[in-house]
C-alpha cells in the first residue's frame, strides 16, 4: 500500500459510514489507504465529527479502524447485493459502549442533548463510527446506495439528488473523466455530437 504524509480525505460519501470506506482506494499504482497512523484516524475521526476531543490517539487505533472498516465495507457490500448480513464483528464494536446522553444549558437558555462517549480505548474512539454505520445498514435507502460507475474507481456514495440519477463519486474526479474519454472516442470515431 501507498504511504501518504498527509492524507487527503475524501468526503463524497454522503454518509460517514460510505466515508469511513472509501477511506482506501483504488489508485492508479493500486489501492491507496489514507490511514496510516493512529493520527491519521484521529484526524479522520476529527473530520467527520466523530472525534472524542482527546489530545492524544491511543495505541492500536489505526488497527482497530482498519478492522472496522473493512467489517462495514463487507457489510455495504453484503446488503447492497441483497445477501444476509454477517453481524457479529459489527455488533462486538457496537458492545464498546459506555456512551450516555448528556443536557448542558446553552448561552441562550435553552437546554442542549448530546451524546457523550468514553475515550479510553480504540474501540470506545470507534463507537461513533460503528453506529453511523449500524444505522446506515439499519436505516438507509439501499437502492440510493451505489458504488461509483467509473471502473478505475472503489468510491461508494449515498444518492441524494433529487433526481437519485448520481453516477459518480464526483464529477470532478470520475464524472469529468467519463466526459473526457467520451470525447475522445467520439472525435476517434469521426462522430460528432
Amino acid at each position: 500500500m501507498h504511504t501518504t504524509h498527509a492524507p487527503e480525505f475524501r468526503q463524497l460519501g454522503d454518509h460517514v459510514a460510505l466515508d469511513m470506506i472509501n477511506t482506501i482506494e483504488q489508485g492508479d499504482a493500486g489501492p491507496l489507504d489514507r490511514w496510516q497512523s493512529d493520527a491519521d484516524v484521529q484526524a479522520w475521526l476529527a473530520l467527520s465529527g466523530l472525534a472524542p476531543g482527546q489530545a492524544a490517539a491511543p495505541k492500536g487505533l489505526l488497527e482497530g479502524a482498519r478492522a472496522l472498516r473493512e467489517t462495514v465495507r463487507a457489510l455495504v457490500a453484503q446488503r447492497k447485493a441483497g445477501e444476509p448480513l454477517k453481524l457479529t464483528a459489527l455488533n462486538r464494536a457496537l458492545a464498546a459502549g459506555g456512551s450516555h446522553l448528556a443536557l448542558s444549558a446553552t448561552d441562550d437558555g435553552g437546554l442542549e442533548l448530546a451524546r457523550h462517549y468514553p475515550s479510553q480505548t480504540p474501540a470506545q474512539w470507534l463507537l461513533p463510527a460503528a453506529e453511523a454505520a449500524a444505522d446506515l445498514l439499519a436505516h438507509g435507502d439501499f437502492g440510493l446506495v451505489r458504488k461509483c460507475e467509473s471502473d478505475a474507481c472503489s468510491l461508494w456514495f449515498y444518492d441524494r439528488t433529487r433526481s437519485h440519477r448520481r453516477r459518480w463519486c464526483s464529477m470532478a474526479l470520475c464524472g469529468n473523466r467519463h466526459k473526457v474519454a467520451a470525447f475522445r472516442q467520439r472525435g476517434a470515431t469521426g462522430v460528432s455530437s
